[in-house]
C-alpha cells in the first residue's frame, strides 16, 4: 500500500477518534439516574467506536509491517482475554463479555479476527476431535458488583457469530440435528463468556457439576 493510501487511513482514524471524543463528552456531561436509556445507548455507541476504531488500527498494523513479523493478533488476543483449552473430551473458549448483535461489520471483526486467531494456533499444538454430536454450553457471565439490569435475552447477543467461528475448527455440522444448545447465566468477578462443548453423553453430569459450581440461571435450545 502507498504512502498516499495510508496517509488516508491515518486521516480515516483520526475522524473516528474525534467522533469518539464527542460521544464520550456527551456521556460526561449526561444525567445516568435523569436518562439512563440515552446514557445506556450513548455508552454502548462509544464501545462500538472504539471497536470500529481498533479494526481500522489493526489495518494500518497489517499495512505497515514490512518484515512480517507482527505478533499484534496473539497481543489482541491477550489483551481480550480470550483462550482457548481442551480437557478431558472438553473443548471450552474463553471471551469477553458480549454485546447485542452488531449491524457493523467492522464491529464483529473486532471479536472474531482474534477468535480466529486463537482457534488456529491452539490446534497447531494441540490435537482436539471434531465433534459429530454434541452439547454447546454458553456460559454468560455478568460481574455481580455491577447492576442485574445489564442482563440481557440470549437471543440478542452474538452467540450465532461465535458459533460460526468455533463451529469452523471443531465441528463437523452446527446444525440443531447435531448440537444441541444450552444457556446459562451466572454471576461471577468480572463480564466474560464462557463456552463449553462436549458429547451429548457427558452433558447431564457435566451441568450437574457446574450448576453445583456456579450460581446459574439456565435454559436448554
Amino acid at each position: 500500500m502507498d504512502k498516499t493510501t495510508i496517509f488516508h487511513l491515518i486521516l480515516k482514524i483520526e475522524n473516528e477518534v474525534a467522533k469518539l471524543n464527542n460521544t464520550l463528552f456527551a456521556l460526561k456531561t449526561t444525567d445516568m439516574e435523569k436518562y439512563r436509556e440515552n446514557y445506556e445507548e450513548l455508552s454502548a455507541n462509544a464501545a462500538l467506536k472504539a471497536e470500529r476504531i481498533a479494526c481500522q488500527l489493526r489495518k494500518l498494523v497489517q499495512t505497515t509491517d514490512f518484515s512480517g513479523k507482527s505478533d499484534y493478533m496473539q497481543k489482541a488476543v491477550n489483551a481480550m482475554g480470550i483462550a482457548v483449552f481442551y480437557e478431558d473430551g472438553i473443548f471450552s473458549v474463553t471471551l469477553p463479555g458480549l454485546f447485542p448483535q452488531r449491524r457493523l461489520r467492522a464491529n464483529a471483526s473486532f471479536l472474531r479476527e482474534p477468535l480466529h486467531y486463537a482457534l488456529k494456533e491452539f490446534l497447531k499444538t494441540h490435537k482436539a476431535e471434531r465433534y459429530s454430536e454434541c452439547s454447546i454450553c454458553f456460559c454468560l457471565v455478568y460481574d455481580r458488583s455491577l447492576p442485574l439490569r445489564r442482563i440481557k435475552d440470549y437471543d440478542n447477543l452474538e452467540l450465532k457469530l461465535i458459533l460460526d467461528v468455533i463451529s469452523t475448527y471443531v465441528l463437523l455440522d452446527d446444525s440443531g440435528f447435531y448440537c444441541d444448545a444450552h444457556y446459562t447465566t451466572e454471576l461471577g468477578d468480572c463480564d466474560q463468556t464462557l463456552i463449553y462443548i462436549m458429547e451429548r453423553s457427558r452433558f447431564p453430569k457435566w451441568l450437574d457439576a457446574h450448576k453445583n459450581e456456579k450460581n446459574t440461571v439456565s435454559e436448554n435450545a
